[in-house]
């Protein structure tokens, strides 16, 4: 565990880091109690293969691959995965962390046939079966990628083609399987491609069906074959070039409820991905957790001026705060999963050592919103502004409202009894200070 990263020992808690103590984590404390569990428990760091190690500083528009590592020579040859997966693996063990997330295409190649790159993948699973038993780490989720071969150009589970659904469906079996043998801790489905590009060219309710129908088997096969991680989808957005299906946490939750699929599976949200459809950046996860369907987060950040891509490190501790108020809030916290850290380097950044900058930089932007969270949590503030805005609410009129046992008619009469509503300010700017309280704690 030092072939790959020479020179780069285990990261460690160094609270009195100075400023040019990057390789230290300075707020990430992992047994630090916080409003009753360890930061560790609280957070459940999982690195994201894709954009730690398959991300190679390319860019789709301006420029070709930038980042040359040691391990890494481009190719899909199965040796190149098995000295990725060692670079992983080592990056894994000395940041500390006891979860990683992949899918099937992150970890093996795809073959010449269904067969061999169902044995490619045995092959690699059997390698980070090895790996994982050497440092003590598992996947936080476990995923089919439907969506990188053309096959699925069209979708997987919405395509207008049977077969093209019937190779997905049979992918996900064979990734259920890989994610019960390496004892992944949740299934991600995330299918940016099933979606429609025209109104004239696709049938809705059909498309929905299908993928409805996937979700079922789904389902089906995980209790068939025992695996008892979490189902959990990943709403994606709408882009210029397609409308998803599941563009959002709402539309996401309302197709499982409608097809009767909402006892089986969780959300998998990430947050920037509301600040690039014009929401606030904690958005989903709030409506997510409203209908206690939250089940991971991915801690990535949105940042403008990189032309609004969503998958940077984390450095923002206020919109990190108001996610973790709404984790904290739920006591139990995420349904089953942890945080991502779905942030990439970014192309002009060459090192391996930058890798592990961008990492340490999320997990402790996480660490000082959970801070900062406990806080406004035990202090109180904000749970007494809520309810007096709510007061209305607790008795008379309001609270058979609350209840359901109010009717029309019992409204009317109230309205010509008490006449006009006198409008109540909002103090937003009385929120928004309260939270700056917080953030910017004064100086001691």
């Amino acid at each position: 565990m030092n072939k790959y990263f020479p020179g780069i020992g285990r990261i460690e808690y160094r609270p009195d880091a100075g400023p040019e103590d990057t390789m230290v984590f300075r707020h990430y404390n992992p047994n630090e109690t916080v409003h009753g569990r360890t930061m560790e428990e609280w957070m459940k760091f999982s690195v994201c293969y894709f954009n730690t190690f398959r991300y190679l500083g390319s860019d789709d528009h301006y420029g070709e691959r930038a980042h040359q590592h040691q391990w890494e020579d481009g190719s899909r040859s199965l040796d190149n995965y098995k000295r990725r997966m060692m670079a992983a693996f080592e990056l894994f063990h000395k940041l500390n962390v006891k979860y990683y997330s992949v899918s099937d295409r992150d970890m093996a190649p795809e073959g010449d046939s269904f067969d061999e790159t169902n044995r490619y993948l045995d092959e690699m699973v059997t390698l980070a079966c090895d790996l994982q038993r050497q440092i003590g780490v598992r996947p936080m989720y476990f995923a089919a990628d439907l969506f990188s071969h053309p096959r699925y150009m069209n979708g997987a589970g919405s395509n207008p083609d049977a077969h093209v659904f019937a190779y997905a469906c049979a992918q996900v079996k064979r990734s259920m399987d890989a994610a019960k043998r390496l004892n992944a801790e949740n299934f991600v489905f995330f299918n940016p491609r099933d979606g429609y590009q025209s109104v004239l060219q696709r049938q809705f309710f059909r498309d929905m069906s299908h993928m409805a129908q996937l979700y079922r088997m789904a389902a089906q096969y995980r209790d068939k074959i025992g695996f008892r991680g979490q189902l959990l989808i990943q709403p994606k957005p709408a882009d210029p070039r397609r409308h998803q299906y599941e563009s959002d946490a709402m539309s996401t939750m309302h197709m499982l409820r409608h097809f009767g699929l909402d006892k089986h599976y969780k959300l998998y949200i990430k947050p920037a991905f509301s600040r690039l459809m014009s929401r606030p950046y904690e958005h989903d996860v709030y409506m997510a957790a409203a209908y206690n369907m939250l089940g991971c987060v991915d801690a990535s950040d949105s940042w403008p001026e990189v032309r609004g891509t969503s998958d940077l490190c984390a450095r923002n501790v206020r919109d990190a705060t108001y996610v973790m108020k709404c984790v904290l809030e739920q006591q139990s916290g995420l349904q089953g999963g942890g945080f991502i850290l779905g942030g990439r380097a970014r192309r002009e950044s060459t090192e391996p050592r930058d890798l592990f900058h961008g990492h340490i930089m999320a997990m402790d932007t996480f660490a000082r919103a959970l801070r900062n969270a406990a806080r406004m949590i035990s202090d109180g503030s904000f749970s007494r502004s809520i309810q007096q805005r709510y007061s209305s609410y607790k008795s008379g009129l309001g609270e058979r409202i609350e209840k359901g046992a109010a009717s029309f008619e019992e409204c009317e009469d109230y309205v010509r009894k008490c006449g006009e509503p006198q409008p109540q300010s909002s103090r937003h700017e009385h929120f928004e200070n309260m939270f700056n309280y917080y953030i910017f704690p004064a100086r001691q």
